[in-house]
């Protein structure tokens, strides 16, 4: 494992701290009677408060100066800033513990403990003075620091790929990240309370199964050594919540990771999450009331009102929200009347509009596309789109009165697609029907089609009650609900491609730059290995960095100027 200068040097100062009979990691539970948050919030209104403060956190900032000092720690609820006076730290003959462990040995990054009192300073900031400290975890890499002055930010650490791959370190520099997880989590509590307040029961189903289905989308598989079997992560939980409907529940929803190989994208991560409910004796229309209602209340609980401000867009989530038919929508935006048109015309339609189509595609598939690239976009408020044509919904009841339709509704918002629901199809004979009408698409080439589940269909023989279903996507109602551009900014930990070992750039590279090649094993030491990461280098930084192992590395070179470090970023 090669280390940069400052790891090297964050590794001696833990053997010092060994040496001093210093755990840099203690077992121990530390004892912790406040909150950054709560002493911002109750200092100010009693000054009595918070004599005898004990908090942990990590350490953001310091200021070191002679006997007095400045530190600032953020726990999870904010910043604090700490003031260390060497004779209250040290109040004895020895003064090791303030100047060699606190000004020498600690870093930012470090998490240490503290006990105080909390007073304000002159300049009238609430901070605590320590009395005395204790290291609860010694950090061994250097945190990408962000800097603020008069509103201008610098070294900040925004690069989409490193937040997404290093979350840990995306939520220590950026904690504002926490908000929009922690709006998450309301959202499900919201949505979970309002499903059990109408008596629904919340169940579990299997990750992994023997059969995939319950959506049109290619499966992941694994296999099962002691079965002998191959196994399906599941793409959807629907047919095992309909079993559990014929078994005799009225009501049942689950919240499930759900996993479909397909492309990614920001509206994609191949693990999402979704909701979905099944309710006995009731419909699509009535789906739909309760999808309205439902998301209207999250709105309203997470903002305190159902307008919501995404991207450019003011959404508004207060019921009613309008409603289209399929082919109503189509004609809204394209002109074409799909209504009475059959597989060739409708190929030719998708032509003419310049939608990307080919042989292999079905009736349903062709319809899908012309909807997605023409109409899905224009749908920024809540719309509810209705009736799909029945080659669309292999798992949908027939409607009652439109020949060719199934009962089936989608609500789109911001342009894509948040929940999907039907009146759920209840005659084995139909459903068996549907599914070999979706095995003949698999011949045709359709990865995405679905298999014929004998076990679903023995269980639909014994008899399932009418039923609406819903899937409700949580990913992306929480990117609308949180202002987020991307699913990867609303996942903890979204998937990402291998990370690259990247090779350390020829010296000739570093040269070539304009870097005199007395210079090179400094800019390579201080962690440049290649000209591509120089490149992102911030110059002030850079600039310190080398002038610091200019005098570790004893280098008989000139020093430098900022200038030229900003030639070789130029």
């Amino acid at each position: 494992m090669e280390l940069n200068e400052q790891e090297l040097i964050r590794r001696q100062s833990l053997d010092e701290l060994q040496k001093l009979g210093i755990n840099p990691y203690p077992a121990e539970p530390y004892e912790v009677n406040a909150t950054t948050k709560e002493i911002q919030e109750k200092f100010g209104s009693d000054n009595t408060l918070f004599q005898d403060v004990s908090l942990a956190g990590r350490i953001m900032q310091r200021r070191i100066m002679g006997a007095a000092s400045f530190t600032e720690i953020q726990d999870s609820t904010g910043r604090i800033q700490l003031y260390f006076k060497r004779d209250d730290i040290c109040p004895g003959e020895d003064k090791t513990m303030y100047n060699n462990v606190f000004k020498r040995l600690l870093d930012i990054g470090d998490i240490i403990g503290v006990r105080g009192y909390v007073f304000t300073t002159q300049m009238g900031e609430i901070t605590i003075h320590v009395r005395e400290f204790k290291l609860l975890s010694k950090s061994l890499k250097v945190l990408p620091v962000v800097k603020e002055k008069d509103d201008k930010v610098w070294d900040a650490f925004t690069d989409p790929e490193q937040r997404y791959r290093q979350r840990y370190l995306d939520l220590i520099v950026n904690p504002k990240v926490k908000e929009v997880f922690a709006q998450r989590a309301l959202l499900t509590n919201s949505m979970r309370s309002f499903l059990n307040g109408m008596g629904y029961i919340e169940v579990e189903t299997p990750v992994l199964q023997p059969l995939y289905g319950g959506a049109a989308a290619r499966p992941f598989k694994t296999f099962h050594n002691t079965l002998g079997m191959t196994l399906y992560l599941r793409i959807a939980n629907e047919l095992y919540l309909k079993r559990l409907i014929v078994g005799g529940y009225d009501g049942v929803f689950e919240f499930s990771k759900d996993f479909r190989n397909e492309g990614m994208d920001r509206f994609h991560n191949p693990e999402f999450t979704q909701m979905e409910l099944y309710v006995a004796y009731k419909d699509y229309q009535w789906m739909m009331n309760l999808v309205e209602e439902m998301v209207e209340k999250i709105a309203f609980e997470m903002h305190g009102a159902t307008q919501v401000q995404t991207g450019e867009h003011l959404i508004n989530f207060k019921r009613p929200w309008k409603r289209f038919t399929m082919y109503e929508a189509i004609r809204e935006f394209t002109g074409s009347d799909l209504t009475d048109l059959q597989e060739p015309e409708i190929f030719d339609v998708a032509q003419k509009l310049g939608i990307p189509v080919d042989k292999s595609m079905a009736k349903g598939k062709l319809i899908d596309a012309i909807f997605g690239e023409t109409v899905e976009p224009n749908l920024i408020q809540p719309t509810f789109i209705t009736d799909y044509p029945i080659e669309m919904s292999p798992l949908a009841k027939k409607h009652r009165s439109k020949e060719g339709l199934v009962e089936r509704f989608e609500a789109i918002c911001n342009g894509k697609e948040i929940c999907n629901a039907f009146s759920e199809l209840n005659d084995p004979i139909d459903q068996r029907k549907r599914f070999e009408q979706q095995m003949e698409l698999g011949k045709r080439g359709d990865e995405e089609s679905m298999l014929l589940d004998e076990d679903f269909l023995r269980a639909l023989e014994y008899g399932m009650p009418p039923t609406a279903g819903l899937g409700i996507g949580i990913d992306r109602l929480t990117m609308i609900l949180t202002n987020q551009p991307s699913i990867q900014d609303v996942l903890l930990f979204p998937q990402m491609r291998p990370e690259r070992n990247i090779p350390v750039s020829a010296e000739q590279d570093f040269i070539d730059l304009g870097i005199p090649a007395e210079w090179v094993p400094a800019v390579i030491k201080a962690g440049y290995k290649t000209v591509a990461e120089l490149k992102l280098a911030n110059p002030n930084k850079l600039i310190n960095d080398l002038s610091g192992l200019r005098k570790k590395m004893k280098l008989e070179i000139p020093a430098l100027k900022i200038e030229d470090v900003k030639s070789w970023l130029s």
